[in-house]
């Protein structure tokens, strides 16, 4: 009975890796090889069908030929951890950026995280951050809203196509917001380097309150306070319109 169950699983062991890599793994023995090629055929076309829903640019980018060989290599390659489709795509994400190829251009791994971005947003099961007085913005300590996310990229993500495709990345980073509306719409912006920095300070300050936040902002910038403010305070301001920083529930001790 123990040689019949090792043997049963000798021949899933040899049927997954047919499926995963049937360029270089024979059809198990035993087999039919028409039925198992139908179980090939369907695994990799609904892994290459999710994907590519998720990857529209990096498709384009690519090519079908370049796309079906990384979606195949990704197959053969990668352990999923998770069952959920939703949750594959990242998973893909994360194998892009520690697995690259001299084959793709230099900025895959990176268009793949940018493109992933609006379905995580999209399936995310955060709140949005209640609405208070504007007063309190400079009173309060701040935070960052979960459905809003500030991303700093070393290549132009937003405006990379098939016929546009650069060999170097700009001397400045790409800094976007990308964030989740009220009526589930996902939104990217660019954000200017003052703008991105406030809101990563908020994040690594969360017990200080906005007054504070801008005023150490503007001591970073090396401008003066008096001069800085007014605009400052404006664009906070519109940050918490959109939903993009509110107040601390509690103060952070």
């Amino acid at each position: 009975m123990a040689e019949a169950r090792q043997t049963l699983h000798q021949q899933q062991q040899a049927l997954t890796r047919y499926l995963r890599d049937p360029e270089h793994c024979p059809v198990p023995a035993g087999m039919d090889a028409a039925r198992v090629q139908v179980y090939r055929d369907l695994i990799f076309e609904n892994m290459r069908s999710l994907l590519s829903g998720t990857f529209p640019v990096l498709v384009s980018v690519l090519g079908q030929e370049q796309w079906r060989a990384c979606v195949r290599r990704f197959l053969r390659e990668h352990r999923c951890v998770t069952p959920m489709f939703g949750k594959i795509a990242e998973e893909f994400v994360t194998y892009l950026a520690a697995h690259p190829s001299p084959d793709w251009p230099p900025f895959v791994a990176e268009l793949a995280h940018y493109e992933w971005v609006e379905m995580a947003l999209l399936q995310s099961e955060a709140e949005p951050l209640s609405s208070h007085d504007e007063a309190a913005l400079l009173d309060l300590p701040l935070r960052v809203s979960p459905l809003a996310w500030p991303l700093a990229y070393q290549w132009p993500v937003h405006r990379l196509a098939p016929g546009y495709q650069p060999s170097t990345p700009p001397a400045q980073p790409t800094l976007l917001l990308v964030r989740r509306t009220p009526g589930f719409e996902v939104r990217f912006a660019e954000l200017s380097p003052l703008a991105w920095r406030l809101l990563q300070r908020i994040e690594e300050y969360p017990g200080l309150a906005g007054r504070g936040q801008l005023l150490a902002l503007a001591q970073e910038a090396g401008v003066a306070s008096f001069e800085f403010m007014d605009s400052a305070v404006a664009l906070l301001r519109r940050m918490q319109e959109q939903g993009v920083v509110g107040v601390q529930p509690h103060p952070v001790n």
